[in-house]
C-alpha cells in the first residue's frame, strides 16, 4: 500500500485468435480492445494469430480484453499470461467453412453462367440463372457483407466496405431497374472470397514456420539431483540447475558447460556447419546439437529467454506489418470509396436540379455509378498477373509465395547473402594436401583419411571421403584416441601419428622458449606456420596437421567453397540494378572475407549472430534501400523474415527459413536468380499496366454518367467484363517471360 492505493505492476495478456490474419483485422481487434480498456497497451500480430495486451489489473478486467475481441468478429481460443504464445492448432484453410462457402459460390456462379450464356433463354434458363447468382452472392458475400458492416461500426473504410457497396449495389439496381448485374454480383462475391483464402492460407505457413522454430528446442531436460537425473519439462528448470547432455541430444536450455568437453553443432545460431569446441567454462546456446562427448551445463536463462526463443520472437515481429500491396489498398480504399458513394449520392438526390433528369434517372446514374465503384479489373489486376507468374516459375523450381515479392524484388536495390549454404555450398571438402619433407602428399592424405576413418566429426568426415574419392586403400587403424578441441591419434601400420589444428603442435617448443619469444625463433614449426598454414587460413580454409613421432609431416587444408554459379550470378544481379551485395556471417573475418572476394560481393559483415544480422538488414533499410536477403539457416529466419524479400535455398535450407522467407529456389542454386529478376520487373510492369488501364477506364465512364453518355450496360460490358479480359489476357504473357 502506497498513500491508500494499491500498487500493481502491469502483466501480459496473451490471446490465441487464429482468425486474425490480415493487418485490417488486426487493426479491428487493436481498435476493440481500446474501446473497451483505454488503459490497456495492445499488439495484435497476425503472423502468430495472437494478441498481447499490456494491462494494470486494477484499472482493467482481463475479462472485459477477451470479450471485447470476440464483440469485434473474432473468436478467443486460448489464453495465457506466461510464455511465447502462437495460434493454437494448425488451421485448415481448405477445409474451413469459408472454403466450403466458396466452393458452393463458385458452383452457383458456374451454373448460372451455363444457364444464362449457352442454354437457349427461350426455354426458360434465365430466371434458373439468376438464382444461382443469387445463391453464389449469398454464400460467398455473407463475410465480406458481414465484414462491410463491421466496417461502418468501426467507422473505417476498408476493402470490405468497398466490396460490400459493390455486390449490394449491383443486385439493388438489378431488382429495382431491372438492369441485370446479378453476374457481376456473384463474380465479386466468389473472386474476392478465394481472394481472402489465398492471404490465410499463406498466413498459416508463417505460424507454421513460427511452430517449427519453438520446435527445435527439447520439450525435457536431463537435470542433475542429489541421487541422479531426472528428466523434466524444459519450461521448469530454474537458473542454476545443472542438466546433462549426451551425445546426439540437443541442447534444452541456454547454459555454461561446468564439466566435461564436446564438439557443438551451433549451426542454428551462427548458420556455421563446422562443430565449435567446447569445454568447462564455454557458453552453449539451447537447440544446438552435441556431437561427441557428455557435458553437463549450468542453466544461464529460463526456456522463454533463450537464444532461439528470442529467434522466434524476432521472426514474429520482423512478419508484422502491412506489404506494400495491402497498403496501398487500404489507401486506395479509403479515398476511392467516399468519393465514388459522394458522386454517387450527389447524382441521385440532385440530379434532378443539376442534370435536368427525371428522380428515377438520377438514382439510375448513381446506381450506374456505384456498380463503376465495383473494383473487380482493379482487384484482379494482380492476382492474375501473380497466377501467372508464379505458375511460370514453378515450371522452372522456383516457389513464390505472393506476387508482392515479385514487385519488390523488382526494385530492390541491395542484396544480402548468408555465407554458409547459401553462397557456399555448406559442406567442407579438401582443397589441398601437403607433404613436409618429401613426404608424398598422397600417403599424408592416406594416413589422415585412415585415422579419421570412425569419426563422426564433419573434418574427419570430409577427409575420409576425400581419400575414398582418390581410390586410396585405408588401413584400419589401432589405439585411436580422440581428444576434444585438439585432434585425434592412432596407429597405422607401425607408426603412431597424430592429426590436430597447428596450434596443438605449435606448442611443442624448447622449455626455454616461451610463447612470446616464438617471432625470434625459426624452426619447423614456426617456418610451417609461416609458409604453409598462414597462406591457407588467409586463403579462408582450416588447416589440420599431421605428426608422427618426428614431428608435423604433412597439412591438410579444407573448405567450405562458393557454389560454382555463385560469382556469376552475384555478376548477374549487380548488371540488373542491385547497387550493393554484402556477405553476413557468422564466420570469422579472414574466412568471410576469402569467400567474398572469390564470388564478387563487395561487402564483408563477420561474426554476426541472429539479431545482428536482423539489425544489419534494419540499417540499410533505414539509408532508404529496398533489401533482398539469401539464407538458408534458422538463424536466418529474422533476417529473411525482416527483408523487403527473403529468398531461400530450399534443397538444404532449414523448414524455418523457408517459411520466413518469401522465395525459395528448389535446386538450391542461384542458376534461376537472373530470370527471376527479369520476371519480377516485367511481373511489376504488368501489374501497374492493369492497375493504371482499369482506374483510366473507370475514371472516364464515372465522368461520362452524369451526362448521359455512359448508360449502365457499358458501365457493365467496359468498365467491369471488358476491363476484367484485358487485365487478364494482358497478365498471361508473363508466362513466356525468359
Amino acid at each position: 500500500m502506497a498513500d491508500g492505493h494499491a500498487v500493481a505492476a502491469d502483466r501480459t495478456l496473451q490471446l490465441s485468435v487464429p482468425s486474425m490474419d490480415c493487418a485490417s483485422c488486426a487493426t479491428t481487434v487493436e481498435a476493440a480492445i481500446a474501446r473497451a480498456a483505454p488503459a490497456a497497451a495492445p499488439t495484435a500480430r497476425p503472423a502468430s494469430g495472437t494478441v498481447r495486451v499490456r494491462y494494470d489489473p486494477l484499472e482493467v478486467d482481463r475479462t472485459a480484453i477477451r470479450s471485447a475481441v470476440e464483440a469485434a468478429g473474432y473468436p478467443v481460443t486460448d489464453e495465457t499470461t506466461t510464455g511465447t504464445m502462437l495460434a493454437a492448432g494448425r488451421q485448415e484453410v481448405w477445409r474451413s467453412r469459408r472454403a466450403v462457402l466458396t466452393a458452393i459460390a463458385a458452383v452457383g456462379l458456374a451454373v448460372g453462367m451455363l444457364t444464362e450464356w449457352v442454354i437457349s433463354p427461350a426455354m426458360g434458363a434465365v430466371p434458373v440463372a439468376e438464382v444461382a447468382y443469387l445463391v453464389a452472392t449469398l454464400t460467398g458475400g455473407a463475410v465480406i457483407i458481414r465484414g462491410g458492416l463491421r466496417s461502418v461500426r468501426e467507422l473505417t473504410m476498408d476493402i470490405d466496405l468497398l466490396m460490400s457497396i459493390a455486390i449490394v449495389g449491383a443486385w439493388v439496381a438489378s431488382l429495382a431497374y431491372g438492369v441485370g448485374l446479378y453476374f457481376e454480383a456473384a463474380t465479386l462475391a466468389v473472386l474476392f472470397s478465394i481472394a481472402e483464402l489465398l492471404e490465410r492460407a499463406s498466413m498459416e505457413r508463417a505460424r507454421g514456420a513460427l511452430r517449427a522454430l519453438a520446435a527445435l528446442v527439447p520439450d525435457e531436460a536431463r537435470v542433475e539431483t542429489p541421487t541422479g537425473t531426472e528428466l523434466r519439462p524444459t519450461a521448469s528448470v530454474a537458473v542454476g540447475d545443472r542438466v546433462v547432455v549426451r551425445p546426439g541430444e540437443k541442447l534444452p536450455l541456454d547454459g555454461r558447460v561446468i564439466d566435461g568437453s564436446s564438439a557443438i553443432d551451433q549451426s542454428t545460431i551462427t548458420g556455421e556447419s563446422v562443430p565449435e569446441a567446447v569445454a568447462p567454462g564455454d557458453a552453449v546456446y539451447a537447440g544446438t546439437l552435441n556431437h561427441t562427448g557428455a557435458i553437463t551445463l549450468e542453466v544461464t536463462a529460463p526456456a522463454a529467454e533463450s537464444t532461439i526463443a528470442e529467434v522466434t520472437r524476432l521472426v514474429d515481429a520482423a512478419q508484422r506489418g502491412d506489404t506494400a500491396a495491402e497498403q496501398f489498398v487500404d489507401r486506395f480504399a479509403g479515398l476511392y470509396t467516399p468519393v465514388i458513394v459522394a458522386f454517387a449520392a450527389v447524382t441521385m438526390l440532385a440530379g434532378p436540379t443539376l442534370l435536368g433528369v427525371t428522380q428515377s434517372t438520377a438514382i439510375v446514374y448513381g446506381l450506374t455509378l456505384i456498380v463503376l465503384a465495383c473494383p473487380c479489373a482493379f482487384v484482379i489486376a494482380t492476382p492474375v498477373s501473380v497466377v501467372s507468374s508464379i505458375t511460370a516459375a514453378a515450371r522452372e523450381g522456383i516457389v513464390i509465395t505472393g506476387g508482392v515479392h515479385l514487385e519488390t524484388l523488382a526494385d530492390a536495390t541491395v542484396a544480402l547473402f548468408d555465407k554458409t549454404g547459401t553462397v557456399t555450398t555448406g559442406v567442407l571438402s579438401v582443397t589441398d594436401v601437403v607433404g613436409f619433407d618429401g613426404t608424398d602428399p598422397t600417403e599424408v592424405l592416406a594416413v589422415a583419411a585412415a585415422i579419421e576413418s570412425d569419426s563422426t566429426h564433419p573434418i574427419a568426415r570430409a577427409i575420409w571421403a576425400a581419400g575414398d574419392a582418390a581410390g586410396l586403400q585405408l588401413r584400419a587403424p589401432t589405439a585411436v584416441e580422440s581428444t576434444t578441441g585438439v585432434g585425434i591419434a592412432g596407429v597405422v601400420g607401425t607408426e603412431r601419428y597424430r592429426i590436430g589444428k597447428p596450434d596443438a603442435f605449435a606448442l611443442e617448443r624448447p622449455a626455454s622458449v616461451t610463447p612470446l619469444d616464438t617471432a625470434a625463433i625459426d624452426g619447423p614449426v614456426e617456418r610451417i606456420d609461416r609458409d604453409v598454414v598462414a597462406p591457407l587460413e588467409a586463403a579462408g580454409k582450416t588447416v589440420v596437421l599431421l605428426a608422427d613421432a618426428g614431428g608435423p609431416v604433412g597439412a591438410v587444408a579444407l573448405a567450405d567453397t562458393p557454389r560454382p554459379d555463385a560469382a556469376e550470378t552475384i555478376a548477374a544481379l549487380g548488371r540488373s540494378g542491385l547497387g550493393t551485395t554484402a556477405l553476413l556471417t557468422g564466420d570469422n573475418e579472414r574466412a568471410a572475407a576469402a569467400i567474398a572476394a572469390a564470388a564478387g560481393i563487395d561487402t564483408v559483415h563477420a561474426g554476426l549472430l541472429p539479431d545482428e544480422k536482423l539489425a544489419l538488414v534494419e540499417a540499410y533499410q533505414a539509408d532508404g534501400a529496398t533489401v533482398v536477403m539469401f539464407g538458408d539457416g534458422v538463424n536466418d529466419a529474422p533476417a529473411l523474415a525482416a527483408a523487403d524479400v527473403g529468398v531461400a535455398m530450399g534443397a538444404r535450407g532449414t523448414d524455418i527459413a523457408i517459411d520466413a522467407a518469401d522465395i525459395t529456389l528448389l535446386d538450391d542454386g542461384f542458376a534461376q536468380t537472373g530470370r527471376l529478376r527479369r520476371l519480377a520487373v516485367a511481373t511489376r510492369r504488368v501489374i501497374r499496366q492493369n492497375i493504371g488501364a482499369a482506374l483510366l477506364v473507370k475514371a472516364l465512364l464515372a465522368v461520362g454518367v452524369p451526362f448521359g453518355l455512359v448508360p449502365i450496360w457499358a458501365a457493365v460490358l467496359i468498365g467491369d467484363a471488358g476491363m476484367t479480359i484485358a487485365v487478364t489476357s494482358n497478365a498471361l504473357r508473363l508466362r513466356s517471360v525468359s
